[in-house]
């Protein structure tokens, strides 16, 4: 379980004070899955990667299966796996090699890492290109790869920062039948996106995040009742309007 609980964070440039999140409070229990939805620059990464003690609150807390992310942030590292859409993959090594460097790192057997590299190249169709150097690799290999990498340690909380970025159609449906079926296992699963219909269908819970404030969050359900709306899309999309974030011609 992760419980977000009033979050702050502001980043100074040279010229002003940027305030990325205000009082940013939400929870996802295990067994299900969390869609944060937002446009770009609406605070969705840095959420995340709070949430992943890449980065301190500057007020507010998080917990994530009852460890605080700042207090106790080696115990939140064993228990999550964090896709980051910042993780550019390089270089001469192979999907294989970099799970077996990832998993040495994470302590894991032999044994183990043998039986979940195994399951995660059949689940994510990576048969034909695990052993290839991954500069030779397509953008949505890499990205497998990426998720694969993410997940050699068999984590309880999944948190991933757009999951299906440079995928294409057939290789998003992998993603988010994975995705579901880490649900079904009882995990608990965070992703942040900008596609609409996608987290429609996949997420139990959604929050809307506009410049650094979550303004609504509640199950499909809630929402379309609320707004009398039948899609988070055209949700969306009113508040957005509704903020001045889109421009009529």
């Amino acid at each position: 379980m992760i419980e977000v609980s009033g979050i702050s964070k502001k980043f100074k440039t040279k010229k002003k004070v940027v305030s990325a999140l205000e009082d940013v409070s939400f929870s996802c229990e295990d067994g299900k899955i969390f869609g944060l939805l937002g446009p770009n620059g609406a605070g969705k990464t840095t959420a995340l990667r709070i949430m992943a003690t890449l980065l301190k609150p500057d007020s507010g807390s998080v917990k994530v299966s009852g460890y605080d992310t700042v207090k106790q942030s080696t115990e939140v590292r064993k228990r999550i796996g964090f896709l980051t859409s910042d993780m550019k993959l390089s270089g001469n090594l192979s999907p294989d090699e970099l799970m077996n460097f990832f998993g040495e790192l994470n302590h894991i057997s032999k044994e183990q890492l043998s039986s979940t590299k195994e399951q995660l190249v059949r689940y994510l169709g990576m048969g034909d290109f695990v052993n290839k150097p991954v500069e030779k690799l397509s953008t949505g290999m890499k990205q497998k790869t990426s998720i694969a990498v993410s997940l050699i340690h068999n984590p309880q909380v999944i948190i991933f920062d757009e999951p299906t970025n440079g995928l294409d159609i057939i290789s998003s449906k992998v993603v988010t039948d994975f995705l579901k079926d880490f649900k079904k296992q009882g995990k608990t699963v965070i992703i942040s996106t900008h596609i609409m219909p996608e987290a429609e269908k996949l997420c139990d819970t959604i929050g809307l995040i506009f410049e650094g404030h979550l303004i609504e969050c509640g199950t499909k359900e809630e929402l379309f009742k609320k707004y009398s709306q039948d899609s988070i899309e055209d949700i969306f999309f009113a508040l957005a309007e509704e903020r001045g974030l889109i421009k009529n011609v």
